[in-house]
């Protein structure tokens, strides 16, 4: 979960923009959390108590107004009873890390991300990206490999998950799939968390999420580094970080909320 708010913020100040330089910050007075932080954090809290996830993200987005939310998802958060839009963008898998963190197998972990992404997104191409996503980390905290972890993820979703194909497109990719793919391979080509987030973000574009996502799954697979987690709080409202508190207190007992 640190990964990907890490990522989020680590991204933030490039969105939209080129390639950064070789060797940039990690972190800069220019970060903050997005969307896809309050929303990460969102769903971790319906994780926690009865998951809700259209209250709970509602609820985080009114708080939270100027955080960068595409304009679909906004109007939808605003108000009280709309369905999921059909949209096919990358909020879903970007918000969805608690999940691959408290669920106990493979089952719940599908139907969960499924059930969260559908309150908005419910384009079978989000659905499925966030499933991927949420797999992976369930996959890495199991003690997968990354090579197992891209193979099954082949098989199940039918993603492009080398270079060569995910990273072709470049530019300003919103989609789910586009997205997931670039991310998910940044995450599983890399030795460690800090190589997969700058790698996600040297792709440009929509870096915040592309970030977002690789750190959650790169956390899963190689941990996130003392000195990122504890630059990441910094950046996070007391409220925000009340959310991460007790998420990673229920991860640490092995299990999610009843």
């Amino acid at each position: 979960m640190l990964g990907a708010l890490a990522g989020d913020i680590i991204g933030s100040r490039f969105e939209g923009g080129p390639a950064p330089v070789r060797g940039f910050d990690l972190f800069h007075a220019d970060c903050r959390f997005t969307d896809d932080s309050v929303c990460s954090l969102a769903v971790a809290d319906a994780m926690l108590g009865d998951r809700d996830f259209a209250a709970s993200l509602r609820r985080f987005a009114r708080r939270y107004p100027d955080a960068g939310y595409g304009p679909m998802f906004r109007e939808w958060a605003l108000a009280d009873d709309l369905p999921g839009c059909g949209s096919w963008g990358n909020g879903a898998p970007m918000r969805t890390a608690a999940i691959g963190w408290l669920v106990d197998g493979e089952r719940q972990a599908l139907s969960l991300a499924a059930a969260q992404a559908e309150v908005s997104h419910n384009h079978p191409d989000a659905v499925a990206a966030a499933q991927a996503v949420t797999l992976a980390i369930l996959l890495a905290r199991c003690g997968k490999s990354a090579d197992k972890i891209r193979a099954r993820l082949t098989r199940s979703f039918g993603y492009e998950l080398t270079a060569n194909q995910a990273f072709a497109a470049g530019g300003f990719d919103v989609s789910a799939r586009g997205t997931v793919q670039a991310a998910l391979t940044a995450a599983l080509d890399a030795p460690d968390w800090t190589s997969a987030v700058r790698k996600a973000v040297d792709l440009g574009g929509d870096t915040d999420t592309v970030a977002c996502i690789t750190g959650a799954v790169a956390e899963a697979l190689h941990g996130v580094p003392d000195a990122v987690a504890a630059q990441t709080r910094t950046y996070l409202t007391p409220d925000l970080c009340d959310v991460l508190d007790r998420f990673e207190t229920t991860r640490a007992k092995g299990r999610a909320a009843p």
